[in-house]
């Protein structure tokens, strides 16, 4: 099969398509034919030698796929049938035409939603469920800030924060990012580049700041961050792309707030999905049907990376889509991707 390579740490043009061995399922594994895999910001760290795929798993990029059931390994025990659809979080892999999956991480793709839309869904909105209801336990009302509001994580949490009943706020680089997010559910978006976020988003909330921050960026964010949370309010840390190093009080400045600093790994699963199913699943009781919009920013053939990679590789933030079918790229084309995708990033 083939499969989106690289052999030693680095940039995107170090990326290449190579021939590799089809995987075989094991005990209490699906093969999954993938018809689409989402490229995550987590993928352009492995790449560059920064965080290491977990043990036992595939070196391939790709956290999370689409695709149909082509084989089932022994032991499986669920409902799943040679030819189903399906999309899958994965612990790496999924940028190649087949990938080996737990069977409990395979998820039925919900209704309306085609195989590209749903391969940009686990990864990124499940990592935003995760920060938002596992660790972040957000509440109806609650004020959320959300960095990097364009980005897959972002944008899938600026939706989860709306089903929540909670307020989302983002801040984004660009008028035109942020214009994006409000129309995904932002109540109000600050360009980072243009305005103290800390400052604005204390005259948004009336001075009673955040009550959740969703941070992917880190150290030099940190005052800002403190400044801007509410008493008693939880900062939760999911990403260093600004930074890990703090100078300065710190602690101090968060006892006085009462706040707590929470962090968490994007691939630290548990209990992840299990949640998320439950809570799509009270959604679509209630509201009879669930409405998600996944966004992404280029649409591309797996045989037309290695072309591609400078404008898909370098510095995603919403998904980029790998797709098996015929040599077809919207990279960096700014065009709508199927079902209406809008490109965009934090």
């Amino acid at each position: 099969m083939l499969a989106v390579h690289f052999d030693k740490p680095g940039g995107p043009e170090n990326l290449y398509v190579k021939e590799v061995a089809k995987p075989s399922p094991g005990e209490g594994e699906v093969l999954l034919k993938v018809a689409a895999s989402a490229l995550n910001r987590a993928d352009l760290i492995q790449r560059e030698g920064q965080y290491d795929p977990p043990p036992g798993a595939s070196n391939i990029l790709g956290l999370e796929a689409s695709g149909h059931v082509a084989e089932l390994g022994p032991g499986c025990h669920g409902h799943w049938k040679i030819g189903d659809a399906a999309m899958a979080l994965l612990p790496g892999g999924g940028q190649a035409q087949y990938v080996t999956v737990p069977e409990s991480l395979l998820m039925p793709i919900p209704e309306g939603l085609t195989l590209l839309q749903a391969a940009a869904i686990p990864e990124a909105w499940l990592t935003a469920f995760q920060l938002l209801h596992l660790v972040g336990n957000v509440q109806a009302g609650d004020y959320v800030l959300i960095h990097a509001g364009l980005s897959g994580v972002g944008t899938a949490a600026i939706q989860l924060t709306r089903m929540a009943g909670a307020i989302p706020l983002v801040t984004a680089g660009s008028q035109q990012k942020l214009q994006m997010a409000e129309k995904l559910g932002a109540a109000a978006g600050f360009n980072y580049k243009e305005e103290d976020f800390s400052e604005a988003t204390l005259k948004f909330t009336k001075g009673a700041g955040v009550n959740l921050i969703l941070d992917c960026i880190g150290g030099s964010y940190w005052e800002k961050n403190v400044n801007c949370l509410a008493l008693d309010g939880r900062w939760v840390l999911y990403g260093l792309m600004g930074g890990a190093d703090i100078n300065g009080p710190l602690l101090s400045k968060l006892l006085h707030k009462r706040g707590s600093l929470i962090t968490s790994l994007l691939r630290s699963r548990d209990n992840k999905i299990c949640g998320f199913r439950e809570s799509k699943k009270a959604e679509e009781d209630e509201e009879g049907g669930v409405r998600l919009s996944p966004q992404a920013d280029a649409l591309l053939s797996l045989v037309l990376v290695q072309a591609n990679a400078s404008e898909c590789f370098h510095g995603a933030n919403s998904a980029s889509l790998l797709h098996g079918g015929p040599p077809t790229s919207t990279a960096g084309s700014g065009q709508n991707l199927p079902s209406d995708r809008n490109p965009g990033g934090p």
